[in-house]
């Protein structure tokens, strides 16, 4: 991105000496405080946490980076629940007391015992325990609990979902349950009231809500009727959780969970709005379903145990779908919390969607990518918030942000960062991204700041000193908006030239910064957004990941009125609405479609929710700049909740294909027998293509010279005609032959499943580093059920 290959080319005469490890220490402590305030959430910190590693090492400050040997918490994954949860636990103990010494400390060093939907364990072990317990058998496997992060209302207009229609759904809702694994929930917010809920929770809900600080079960009710905590695995590994800044107990201090679990299935609030900007009716997807709120993330923490935890209670208690902003580096489908979560939620007939994360636009980083939960990348809408700069010679600039502080006087002085360092520093060459100590504080005193981005927080570091405002440059972007601490605008470099040979022209540069206004425009087009993480797949190639968009830009969803807006500790701005941006933002929009259609079609499986929203999606623009990686940006495209509501076939999957698949990853029998649960499951003698699990997409990876791969896929009658047509219409990739066999399929009977194969064709792939994309779709004249088709060489590499 711009802002790194700037802070990286200062960085270039300071490797490896003094002055370089001051500043990574500086910038290094800095973002943890940083990153305490943002929840790694917000654009605000994207990537940056991943580039301050890197500077560390490139400085030399390994130092900065060690980690005490000991004991360390551990997951021992053992498969599918077994069929007398009530003596699980004796059996993990078991487990244990053959690497530990005496029941006392088997007992300190449990963490967790996973009984309901899987089996297994979390408990504190040393590495050789780790690996003595990994042999035994019944364990699938045994991995160390690391620590994720979250991923940070028009848009449902957006969508198609508008306030003034129900869609036929009046109260049909209100019998669906949405669990969502985040920070916590803010439970006296509006989008958490009751008021138009009559009807009583569901009979069938086992959940509870658990008393802890500031929060008792009388903060629930019949839209909120669950809250839970899951505090271990951080305490374990971080200490006792003790405020400021958090509540040990199911309450949001961050705003996070309580924006997801609103933006999924809030309550509709009148005028809801951010100072204004937004201003409309907030509702999530789904208003008159039911949440849940599980909380598995502390001061932006969120670990492997404790995210586990949580899905094992959340299937318990009866949750319909679960909605996962939260992601890591990814992983072997079993060594990874949230796909072991995932896996035995949908096996238990629980729709999981979850993040594809922030580290865009490089394409291979997408997270959260196992095939049997519901990958969301995140995709702007029809609105943005711009804030102007005006020059003392007139000449108004454009700049984006969430600027809702008006400043006091009409004029301030206008100076750069770079022109005002302050030459006793050490780090005087850094002062053009204003940070703390660089610049001469007398001429940042009363004065709008020119900044360039880089890491850390400018506008904190020029509030400090005194300053009145920030005009920001992005040298990359400048399409998703931010609050600030101060007023602030950021532009992108072409202006930001005008605005310093302005500064260079004058004695005495004079700007204002304007607050911010909405602007609605139908020609802004979805674009995938640049900080989404981009496909393929790193895990397995050949299915395609992301699987869908849905908004994540600028999204206006309830709030804690105790978190700063800006992330700033100096920020005491309170606010029941805010608006933030992230595919933590996007992923419960999809909980909120799904949901939308499960409501209408309550006895659908996971995978023919999922099929549904992916065969009704919309392509993006091709030409648009973001989304020129096409599929691998944005899936299968943008959501359609209610197209997905009657898509006319689905490709539907259970735990049968999935376990097929897992023999095709070369997974044993007996691995795939303890994953199941299908004590006589056998893998075939001839090994299933992967390529081959009836999925909705089609994504042929890493092809070598010529092209000839054929695949399978299978159809389920969903119309609400059981007597039916459909042709295939093939929009074939350049270069690429592709033939469908048969090419009509002709349904007698609603839910009636029918079989066809398609071959791919191609003398050689292009011998650029390119992939190549088409579509295959299935009409009866009515429906179009359309599958993205990805085919890409060996060659292909990270652009």
């Amino acid at each position: 991105m711009g802002l790194v290959v700037d802070l990286v080319s200062d960085l270039g005469s300071y490797s490896n000496d003094s002055v370089a490890c001051q500043y990574c220490y500086l910038v290094l402590i800095q973002q943890r405080f940083f990153h305490a305030q943002q929840q790694d959430t917000s654009m605000a910190c994207i990537g940056k946490w991943t580039l301050l590693m890197s500077i560390a090492l490139v400085c030399g400050c390994s130092a900065i980076l060690g980690q005490s040997e000991k004991r360390k918490v551990h997951i021992v994954y053992m498969g599918n629940s077994l069929a007398n949860p009530e003596k699980a636990t004796s059996l993990y103990q078991k487990v244990l007391a053959k690497v530990l010494s005496g029941k006392e400390e088997v007992a300190r060093s449990m963490v967790y015992s996973y009984t309901a939907s899987f089996s297994g364990f979390a408990a504190e072990l040393s590495t050789t325990e780790a690996a003595s317990i990994s042999k035994m058998p019944g364990v699938v496997s045994v991995f160390p609990s690391s620590v994720k992060k979250l991923h940070t209302t028009r848009s449902w207009d957006f969508l198609g979902l508008s306030t003034t229609s129900n869609h036929g759904l009046p109260t049909g809702g209100s019998n669906i349950i949405i669990g969502v694994l985040d920070s916590g929930v803010w439970p006296e917010s509006e989008s958490f009231s009751d008021k138009y809920l009559p009807d009583p929770i569901p009979s069938r809900w086992k959940g509870t809500c658990v008393s802890g600080d500031s929060f008792s079960s009388s903060n629930c009710n019949r839209k909120l009727i669950g809250a839970r905590m899951f505090p271990n695995g951080y305490e374990q590994n971080f200490g006792p959780i003790i405020g400021p800044g958090e509540y040990r107990s199911p309450r949001d201090a961050e705003g996070h969970g309580s924006h997801t679990a609103s933006t999924a299935g809030g309550s509709s609030v009148k005028h809801a709005s951010l100072f204004g900007l937004a201003e409309g009716t907030a509702r999530g997807g789904t208003p008159t379903a039911r949440i849940a709120a599980y909380k598995v993330c502390w001061f932006g923490s969120c670990t492997d145990a404790d995210i586990l935890a949580a899905f094992d209670e959340a299937v318990a208690d009866g949750v319909d779908l679960i909605s996962s902003s939260i992601g890591g580096s990814p992983q072997d489908y079993f060594s990874d919390s949230i796909a072991i979560g995932a896996f035995h939620a949908v096996q238990n007939g629980v729709f999981v969607s979850s993040s594809a994360g922030n580290s865009g636009p490089s394409v291979y980083t997408a997270t959260n990518v196992a095939p049997w939960l519901t990958t969301v990348a995140a995709s702007s809408i029809d609105r943005k918030f711009t804030s102007s700069i005006v020059l003392g010679n007139s000449l108004p600039y454009k700049g984006v942000a969430l600027n809702t502080i008006s400043l006091s006087n009409p004029w301030y002085p206008l100076v750069s960062g770079e022109a005002i360092r302050n030459a006793s520093s050490p780090l005087a060459n850094f002062s053009k991204y204003c940070y703390d100590g660089t610049m001469a504080l007398d001429k940042v005193k009363d004065s709008i700041v020119v900044c360039y981005g880089g890491v850390g927080a400018p506008d904190a570091t020029v509030l400090a000193a005194g300053g009145a405002g920030v005009i920001l440059v992005d040298s990359f972007d400048k399409s998703v908006g931010f609050a600030f601490s101060l007023p602030c605008s950021v532009v992108g470099t072409a202006d930001a030239k005008h605005i310093l040979k302005y500064i260079n022209s004058t004695s005495f540069p004079v700007a204002d910064i304007l607050p911010s206004i909405t602007t609605v425009d139908d020609s802004l087009v979805p674009q995938t957004a640049i900080f989404s993480s981009r496909g393929p797949n790193v895990i397995t190639p050949d299915i395609l990941k992301p699987d869908i968009t849905a908004p994540g830009v600028d999204i206006l969803a309830a709030w804690s009125p105790v978190s700063s807006i800006s992330g700033e500790s100096t920020d005491n701005r309170s606010t029941s609405f805010n608006i933030i941006s992230g595919t933590s933002m996007s992923c419960p929009h999809v909980t909120g479609a799904a949901a939308f259609v499960k409501s209408f079609h309550p006895e659908w499986s996971p995978a023919a929710i999922k099929s549904a929203l992916m065969t009704t999606a919309t392509p993006l623009d091709g030409d648009k700049r973001f989304n020129k990686d096409g599929p691998l940006g944005y899936g299968s495209g943008l959501i359609s909740p209610t197209k997905a509501t009657d898509p006319g076939l689905v490709y539907d999957a259970d735990t049968t294909d999935f376990s097929l698949f897992l023999c095709g990853l070369n997974y044993t029998s007996e691995q795939v027998q303890l994953i199941s649960g299908f004590s006589n499951f056998s893998c075939p003698e001839e090994v299933p293509s992967v390529i081959d699990l009836n999925y909705p997409s089609i994504a042929i990876a890493n092809v070598q010279g010529s092209l000839n791969k054929s695949i399978i896929r299978t159809l389920t009658n969903v119309g609400f005609s059981g007597n039916s047509t459909y042709t295939v219409h093939i929009q074939a990739p350049k270069g690429v032959s592709v033939t469908v066999s048969p090419s009509c399929l002709h349904f007698d009977a609603p839910y009636q499943r029918l079989s066809f194969h398609a071959n791919f064709q191609a003398n050689s792939l292009p011998s650029e580093q390119v992939y190549l994309s088409g579509a295959l779709t299935w009409t009866d004249g009515i429906h179009f059920v359309r599958s993205p088709v990805l085919i890409w060489p060996a060659s292909f590499t990270v652009q």
